[in-house]
């Protein structure tokens, strides 16, 4: 299928204009995501309706506290992925190689929305797993019939794309989780590969279209552990996003490329609590304790939601997502 965002150069080159990449691609050649590929001239997705994995699952787990706790969703994703983080949990689909693509099976937009429908209490659709950006065609159609069901629309991405793109998409998507890598141009480059300014400017746009937003940053130490960095990353989301954004701080674990030890429960905890200083609501997962994954009102200090790993609790939550004892407006639902 031809892709959307690209421009025509000499000698049947083209320029990809979805992510910050802006890939110049020679006929016959891939761009950075591996998923594009310019033919003859044309730049096409090799993955439109191309799944790698899929299955129905608890919201948290995309990470979202905070918007509709406690229901199902189908998550799908596919193969590619705009950044190469030396640590990706899943590499195997994010950086795939060329005969896995052969391998996948193909969905219509209208089988996926039958899938949710099939199942009692699924709320909509999750596109995760790898970068779904990458798939971009195939998600926004499936979001916009997504859309036109009732269902709802969440991403959970590295927030590496272009404003146009975006803006088209913003319509049809109804909550983000965007991971971010790290809080310094250097240290950005080096784990991803890629600039840190785009994703700073997307989640802006996020926050600006009213659409709801969660954060996760996962701590790698000795790559992106300053205290002094975590520190402005935490007072830039406050001024630009506000002191309610969630934000997730899952353990990290030596992956792929990456072999660091493992983060300290003892200094997750210690970054907990500095995040807690700036920002009303963070968590931390991959954790033994289940201590930081609990949502208390931010005012009076109700438990409203209990949380064991996906294991959730609802407690003092009103329909409209306000806590019952003061009237605090915690999920916006």
């Amino acid at each position: 299928m031809e892709a959307k965002f690209y421009e025509k150069a000499d000698n049947k080159n083209v320029v990809c204009t979805l992510c910050p990449h802006d890939c110049l691609i020679a006929d016959g050649k891939l761009g950075f995501c591996r998923a594009r590929e310019n033919e003859d001239g044309i730049l096409n997705t090799l993955n439109y309706g191309k799944v790698s994995a899929i299955g129905v699952e608890p919201i948290e787990k995309a990470p979202l506290f905070h918007y509709y706790p406690g229901q199902e969703i189908l998550s799908i994703g596919t193969i590619g992925c705009s950044m190469k983080c030396s640590y990706c949990r899943t590499h195997q689909i994010a950086h795939y190689k060329g005969i896995f693509l052969t391998s996948l099976h193909v969905y219509t937009s209208n089988e996926i929305i039958d899938l949710v429908l099939a199942k009692t209490g699924n709320i909509g659709i999750a596109y995760t797993y790898n970068e779904p950006m990458i798939w971009y065609e195939f998600v926004q159609e499936t979001a916009r019939l997504a859309k036109s069901k009732g269902l709802k629309n969440v991403m959970v991405s590295n927030g590496y794309i272009k404003s146009e793109p975006l803006a088209e998409l913003l319509p049809f998507i109804d909550a983000f989780n965007i991971d971010l890598k790290a809080f310094s141009e250097e240290a950005h480059q080096t784990l991803t590969r890629t600039s840190l300014e785009p994703v700073k400017q997307c989640l802006k746009a996020i926050k600006s279209s009213g659409k709801h937003l969660e954060l996760s940053f996962l701590l790698i130490p000795k790559k992106n552990d300053d205290e002094n960095q975590f520190r402005d990353m935490l007072d830039w989301i406050r001024f630009n996003l506000g002191r309610d954004t969630v934000l997730h701080l899952p353990r990290y674990f030596p992956n792929y490329k990456e072999t660091a030890p493992a983060t300290s429960p003892e200094v997750l905890s210690h970054f907990y609590d500095i995040a807690k200083q700036y920002l009303n609501y963070v968590y931390t997962s991959n954790v033994p304790s289940a201590e930081h994954n609990s949502t208390f009102c931010k005012d009076c200090n109700s438990l409203m939601v209990e949380r064991n790993g996906v294991q959730v609790n609802i407690k003092d939550i009103t329909e409209e997502g306000t806590c019952k004892k003061c009237g605090t407006d915690i999920f916006g639902l």
